[in-house]
């Protein structure tokens, strides 16, 4: 048809290419869901690719250069990123000094998080953070291939890096699902392709048959060969070292022990700035610590690990033989544990643990360690632990002698002599059983005289070459990892069996349970006795009540003589509180007021963060396409103006949560303010809409202006029929709204103007008629005017839809 362009494959392939290049990046993405726990990340990951295409679809619409296109891209990754990681940017969303100084912080912490951790590492908004800029720059490397150089196929080698990254990390095999995600999106990817190089050879693309991808694929085919070999020689030491040794199900075959330092781990979970919840604790009598594993292994200069292979243990599931040097004795308690977010290797257990039911036939148990494992980390439900809490008392301690029958591995402190050594010999020197001298290292910690400090700051701050001794000797400030390893080596120096244990403090009172988080994260020391087994002492100088003294210690005066009072075989604490509600001794320093108490600020909600960043991104995103658009957003004209309102509706989404910071309840105020005043914002966006036309005299001219004309007849009350001819309809509107000489000239005029549109061989507009539109609705306003309720509701806009048929008695 004559006047009408046919639509043509080659735009449509250049316009899908963003979208199915986004899509690709996100199905490739789906491959870090074997090494990220959860699926919250996926969602971020999803937000930073639409932003990275939209603003790519937007500057190439303006028609700028390659290299300002994918700078532009960075910087809305960038704006992206400090609206939901920090609370400095300028007008929240825009990058400032201080903003890009913590948002840098927020990547340390995943650095930290990615070096320390075991596959899969826990969704956190750190791991959030660098998923958003890795994947986030990967998008617009892919972007720039498949859009800018028309090279789609080229960017699979790229999106190949992004599989290669989980590949290497992870222990099993990439689930299914990843692969087929991954190679939909790139066969979609290669078929936008041979569609783009079929419309260049056909001569319908701009650049003749030239499709430009083959210089660009050759070149980043190289580039990309160099990243994969790069990434697979240095990321597959990123999370490998918590893997328990071996191959397949089979414990112990490895070359090493665990390769994890668990107090590196440890160490991540007291420096995370949010609690999260890991346990849930029913049926405990008494506060008492729960242990999760323990560590044999002493490396000079490194700290504990858990040393040599893990045997193959027994079925934990049913009843536990007994630990070695336990009496068996003892009455056994019932509790149960409910694992909240704890996916690990070990399962958690407290005292002397003798039955463990409902868990599955993967968890394994090694009573010389006391420790229950799997050979992957895994996450179990609820389950039912029988176990014998009491424990002997000091005099009874005192008493326990004859050979220590326990692994010879226990006494070994290697690298630990001169002044350590002569230390710990020292403080032990004059007493006369194990006991006393234990309980004389402990309190050479504890009991406040040596001006040791506990804190919470884990960063390594060594002033010699020996971290054991600078500790000791010189710095004495330090958490729970750097007392419990130095009391443990020191006991071992003096021919005491010691180790390590990790495990977390009792956490606090929840309703009819015990909840235990992160932050209850904690290392102590247990020493073995002949006949009695292993008996805890921490040596951590905790102040907040957490710490669980066990009756041995808690019952001695400072006369080292026993209370006759707590000489009983039931655990003694001092009371646990809740978070929030004292000091916290796992609570960052900072997290304290100048006057010692615990700030109660809430932190904004990450949603809410979210939320506001992609509601900018996306208001920027439409209102730059409504304005810089160009032909393609004016035709269709309802894709304009879906593309508007869609804009105002963003802006309102942001204003609105902006103020929201300040009060949700003036954020409320002002939604219902603007959401009151939108009926009179649309009828006068569509009169200026309307009048433009007019005033363009284009071929529309005539059908803006009798559009106009009919919606400010609907304002006053008086609707037009469908089925009216429009000088049927325009008697109607001089009747109804009893217009003037002056109105009833300017509406002929129209009419007139509205015939020859419709009927004439050369539409053109009259160039009076503008002057004829303002004559008409001068003459509405003089004789029928506009109420209140009218302009602030109008009919057009709230009722837009003309009766069928003339209403009875109207001719």
């Amino acid at each position: 048809m004559t006047g009408r362009t046919a639509p043509r494959n080659g735009d449509w392939v250049v316009g899908v290419t963003p979208a199915v290049a986004g899509l690709a990046t996100l199905c490739a993405a789906t491959a870090l869901s074997s090494v990220i726990d959860g699926g919250l990340w996926l969602v971020y990951l999803a937000v930073a690719v639409a932003v990275v295409g939209g603003t790519g679809v937007l500057l190439r619409a303006a028609r700028l250069a390659a290299p300002i296109v994918g700078l532009g891209q960075a910087v809305a990754l960038l704006c992206l990123l400090v609206t939901i990681f920090t609370r400095s940017g300028v007008l929240i969303v825009l990058p400032g000094p201080q903003s890009l100084q913590d948002l840098v912080a927020v990547l340390g912490d995943a650095m930290t998080e990615v070096q320390t951790g075991v596959p899969p590492v826990a969704d956190s908004p750190a791991m959030r953070c660098l998923v958003m800029v890795a994947i986030g720059l990967v998008a617009i490397l892919v972007d720039t291939l498949a859009v800018g150089a028309s090279a789609p196929a080229a960017s699979g080698l790229v999106l190949l890096c992004v599989f290669a990254v989980p590949a290497s990390l992870a222990d099993e095999m990439l689930p299914l699902w990843t692969f087929v995600f991954g190679a939909g999106a790139f066969a979609m990817l290669l078929a936008v392709d041979g569609q783009h190089r079929h419309e260049a050879w056909r001569g319908r693309l701009a650049g003749g048959g030239q499709s430009g991808s083959g210089p660009a694929a050759t070149a980043v085919a190289g580039l990309a060969v160099v990243v994969a070999l790069l990434a697979g020689a240095s990321l597959t030491l990123v999370g490998t070292v918590g893997r328990l040794p071996g191959t397949g199900e089979e414990i112990g075959g490895g070359s090493g022990g665990l390769g994890i330092d668990p107090m590196t781990e440890l160490r991540g979970m007291l420096n995370q700035g949010a609690s999260r919840e890991l346990f849930r604790v029913r049926g405990l009598p008494s506060s008492a610590y729960l242990r999760a594993m323990t560590l044999r292994e002493y490396v000079p200069d490194k700290g504990w690990q858990l040393g040599g292979n893990m045997p193959e243990g027994v079925e934990a599931k049913g009843t536990l033989p007994a630990q070695p040097g336990d009496p068996g004795d003892g009455e056994p308690h019932e509790v149960r544990i409910e694992p909240v977010n704890w996916v690990d290797n070990w399962l958690p257990v407290y005292g002397r643990p003798r039955n463990v039911q409902d868990i599955d036939d993967a968890w394994r148990y090694d009573p010389g360690r006391g420790m229950i494992y799997s050979v992957r980390a895994r996450k179990s439900d609820e389950y039912t632990l029988e176990t014998v809490l009491e424990s002997p008392s000091a005099d009874t301690l005192r008493r326990a002698g004859g050979a220590p029958d326990v692994d010879p591995a226990y006494l070994e402190a290697p690298g630990v002599d001169g002044p350590v050594a002569d230390l710990a010999r020292r403080i032990v020197a004059g007493q006369g059983n194990q006991f006393d001298r234990a309980t004389a290292l402990y309190r050479y910690f504890t009991d406040g005289t040596q001006g040791f400090t506990y804190t919470t700051q884990t960063e390594s701050k060594v002033t010699t070459a020996d971290a054991l001794e600078d500790f000791v000797l010189n710095g004495k400030k330090g958490f729970c990892e750097q007392y419990a390893s130095a009391m443990a080596i020191m006991a071992r120096s003096v021919g005491m069996p010691a180790r390590v244990a990790l495990g977390f403090t009792a956490g606090f009172p929840t309703g009819d349970f015990q909840t235990i988080t992160s932050q209850d994260a904690h290392a102590w020391v247990e020493i073995y006795f002949a006949g009695y087994g292993w008996m805890t002492f921490d040596p951590t100088p905790l102040s907040d009540g957490r710490g669980v003294n066990p009756p041995y210690i808690a019952g001695l005066n400072a006369d080292d003589e026993e209370d006759s009072s707590s000489s009983g075989t039931t655990t003694t604490t001092t009371t646990t509180v809740a978070p929030g509600t004292s000091a916290s001794a796992s609570a960052a320093p900072d997290a304290l007021g100048q006057d010692g108490t615990t700030s109660t600020e809430e932190p904004t909600p990450t949603w809410h963060l979210v939320t506001l960043g992609v509601s900018f991104a996306i208001a920027v995103l439409l209102t730059l396409l409504v304005l810089f658009g160009g032909a393609r957003v004016a035709r269709p004209v309802w894709l304009r103006q879906a593309a508007s309102v869609a804009a105002v509706v963003a802006w309102v989404v942001v204003a609105a949560l902006l103020v929201a910071l300040l009060s949700w309840i003036a954020a409320v105020a002002l939604v219902l303010m603007l959401v009151a005043a939108a009926p009179a914002a649309v009828r006068a966006w569509r009169r200026r809409e309307r009048l433009r036309a007019v005033a363009g005299l284009g071929p529309d001219a005539a059908g803006a202006a009798w559009q106009e004309l009919v919606a400010e007849s609907v304002d006053r009350g008086t609707r037009v029929p469908r089925t009216e001819t429009v000088r049927v309809a325009a008697r109607r509107l001089v009747r109804a709204h009893n217009l003037d000489d002056q109105g009833r000239n300017g509406l002929r005029a129209v009419v007139g103007a509205v015939e020859r549109s419709w009927y004439s061989a050369q539409p053109t507009a009259d160039p009076s008629l503008p002057g004829a539109v303002a004559d008409v609705r001068q003459s509405l306003n003089r004789n029928a005017p506009l109420a209140l309720k009218a302009k602030v509701l109008p009919r057009s806009v709230l009722q837009p839809k003309p009766p069928a048929d003339t209403e009875p008695g109207d001719e």
